[in-house]
């Protein structure tokens, strides 16, 4: 391996030798007593949460009407919480739901294109907060979206060792717009990103673990006078079963969970061959693919099949889903060696199938659909709601508003990621850091496979399951840029500098969109000195 510079900086204190730079002096000042430092360490993700629930919690009801795919999220969870499937709704049921009238679904089963768990989470917040009040058809993801903060910081601190990257990627992700956005509209995709995440969070826990206990096995059979050969297969790692159980539920949200699934089993075998060879194993590929890989699958990918079998229990233990009963009424049961598969599975996997068709062939034009090769570069933002009003209407005081939805990252954030995705990729050749693998390794799972789908009608959106990973390779530059405490005190200056000129401007184009992220009326000229790219309007 390569040696380079380690990313980010240490948690301890500084240390009591000369520092390369004054900012840095006045930083160990500042956390001299253990008291300052427990309070820096835990009041960090205390404060980058608390910001991102002010954020994504105020005003959350506004508008109180079904934007975008809400029509059929919301719609799909009040009826599912008091059928257990979903259920039919009359033609233009939205104003009636968002008037107050929503027991008007009825009991005929609705086919959807998605699993149900996502919508069961909405649903909780239904239960809570009543449907009537557009708070408890929001409430669900916004609180996704705030525990997402508080992952990332977490995954940050373990990754880079510094309370400080890690509080300044919680706070990128907590000030940006698309991620603001989609915590403040009851869609499914917030869900997808939180789960894969928690299953990103296991995986970098496994690393360490899997490290750990093999070495330990290895140099205990070396002890003993034993030669471990291919080495041992750990059956024992908990971190991968919860990494599956969660990619399960993910794909219980939206099928895209299986994905991360597939990437992250993959991963765990890559990391296996280097902590092999690391131990001084000789066959450590072969070791790691022949025998530690099969245990890897068993571990995960049942669990993952069998969590995402279970998001359907409701369609399972009632009787009116949508092809609840359809081989018993068409007669197309299963025959021979499957005749003793149970119906409900072979119903279940009949809806699997229909789903999947009509996925994939999804090709109705949409005003609003975005290639996923422009997703990176942000250039067709979602357009989930807009309003516009002339004078005297809806309290209008200009000659024209806009009161508008827009699913639009902040420019300087998702621009600068972009641009970090693309440094890190030649970092993690040239340097192979495994912080950089694993960060490139989320971002692949969650946005290479829509590549295979550019011709489907899609959407920029989409790209929440993925921002994350940017906002964590973002932070990965930004701890390159800093450097170390050790670095030449210019230098160091210079890179401290930077950043928080970078975090500045950051934060005023943050306050600067936040009308046009959160519906607030403005007047139509200041909604258009924010198109700053014509495909935004």
């Amino acid at each position: 391996m390569t040696s380079t510079p380690a990313i980010g900086l240490p948690i301890a204190p500084p240390p009591a030798e000369p520092t390369g730079s004054r900012l840095d002096d006045w930083w160990g000042r500042m956390l001299r007593t253990p008291l300052r430092m427990k309070l820096w360490y835990w009041g960090a993700p205390v404060a980058v949460t608390l910001l991102a629930a002010i954020l994504r919690l105020w005003n959350l009801g506004y508008p109180h009407a079904l934007v975008f795919d809400e029509t059929f999220y919301v719609k799909d969870a009040y009826s599912l919480m008091h059928l257990g499937y979903e259920g039919s709704w009359p033609d233009k049921a939205d104003a009636q739901f968002a008037g107050g009238n929503t027991n008007i679904f009825t009991s005929d089963p609705s086919f959807v294109a998605h699993p149900p768990l996502g919508k069961w989470m909405i649903a909780a917040g239904l239960a809570a907060f009543g449907a009537g009040d557009a708070f408890g058809w929001r409430i669900s993801t916004a609180v996704v979206g705030i525990l997402a903060v508080l992952v990332v910081f977490l995954i940050a601190r373990k990754l880079f060792t510094s309370t400080l990257l890690a509080t300044i990627a919680g706070f990128l992700l907590a000030i940006d717009g698309h991620a603001i956005v989609m915590s403040r509209v009851a869609l499914l995709d917030n869900s997808v990103m939180f789960l894969a995440l928690l299953a990103f969070w296991c995986i970098l826990l496994d690393r360490q673990w899997h490290a750990t206990r093999l070495a330990e096995r290895v140099h205990a059979a070396w002890a003993a006078g034993r030669d471990p050969a291919w080495g041992p297969v750990l059956w024992w790692r908990p971190w991968l079963l919860a990494a599956g159980l969660l990619c399960g539920l993910c794909a219980g949200v939206k099928w895209s969970g299986f994905y991360f699934l597939a990437f992250f089993a993959v991963y765990t075998v890559v990391v296996d061959i280097v902590a092999r060879r690391r131990v001084g194993l000789p066959f450590y590929i072969s070791g790691a693919i022949l025998k530690q890989a099969p245990a890897t699958f068993v571990l995960m990918v049942p669990i993952a099949f069998v969590s995402y079998v279970a998001t359907w229990t409701g369609w399972i233990v009632t009787k009116g889903g949508y092809y609840r009963h359809w081989a018993e009424s068409t007669h197309m049961q299963w025959s021979g060696g499957l005749s003793w598969v149970p119906l409900w599975l072979q119903n279940l996997w009949h809806y699997q199938t229909e789903m999947y068709n009509y996925s994939i062939n999804l090709h109705v034009s949409h005003p609003y659909q975005a290639n996923p090769l422009t997703w990176l570069l942000m250039i067709r933002p979602t357009s989930m709601y807009y309003v516009g009003s002339n004078l005297g209407e809806n309290g209008c005081t200009a000659n024209a508003c806009s009161s508008a939805i827009t699913s639009l990252g902040n420019p300087l954030i998702w621009w600068a990621a972009a641009a970090a995705v693309f440094y890190l990729v030649y970092r993690v050749i040239r340097y192979r850091e495994w912080q950089v693998g694993l960060i490139l390794t989320g971002l692949a799972a969650g946005y290479l496979p829509w590549l295979l789908y550019i011709n489907r009608t899609i959407f920029e959106f989409y790209a929440i399951a993925f921002e994350p990973y940017l906002i964590l390779g973002l932070t990965a530059v930004i701890g390159i840029v800093l450097g170390k405490r050790s670095d030449p005190s210019p230098r160091r200056t210079r890179g401290i500098i930077w950043v928080g000129l970078f975090l500045l401007v950051a934060t005023a184009v943050s306050i600067f969109f936040w009308p046009l992220w959160t519906a607030q009326q403005v007047p139509f000229w200041y909604w258009q000195i924010h198109m700053w790219l014509p495909s935004w309007v």
